[in-house]
């Protein structure tokens, strides 16, 4: 995997080139790929904020996952992954995954993860606001 460029903040966003290890026998980006790349985006996300937010030991765990395929990417396709958090909703915390190719929406997630205290390995409520901090 190519990583092209990296974005900070509330909104995170990457760029992939697609090569080889991408592609499926229907020659297009294979489906359980996207179910890798939102689950990591979502990591390197947090990865990149959890110290500025005074978490750094405390880890997300994944809930419910929902992924809607638009469109097919190809070998040498450029995409681009964008992710942010949206509003808690008490302990969950929905998290969107966009998946671009020549500025069209390909392929959408909406993810719901808990906060977990990695020390107590309870779920940990963060603030409502938690989001403004970013």
């Amino acid at each position: 995997m190519k990583i092209l460029s990296l974005n900070m903040g509330l909104i995170f966003e990457k760029q992939i080139l697609i090569t080889e290890e991408h592609i499926d026998g229907n020659n297009h980006v294979n489906n359980v790929q996207y179910v890798k790349w939102v689950e990591g985006i979502a990591g390197e996300h947090w990865d990149s904020v959890k110290d500025k937010l005074g978490f750094p030991n405390d880890i997300w765990m994944l809930l419910d996952h929902h992924i809607q395929y638009k469109k097919q990417v190809y070998l040498n396709d450029l995409i681009t992954i964008k992710t942010y958090p949206k509003p808690p909703e008490g302990i969950r915390q929905p998290r969107k995954v966009e998946f671009y190719c020549n500025d069209q929406l390909v392929v959408d997630s909406l993810t719901l993860w808990v906060f977990i205290n990695k020390e107590t390995q309870k779920i940990q409520r963060l603030d409502e606001d938690w989001l403004n901090k970013l």
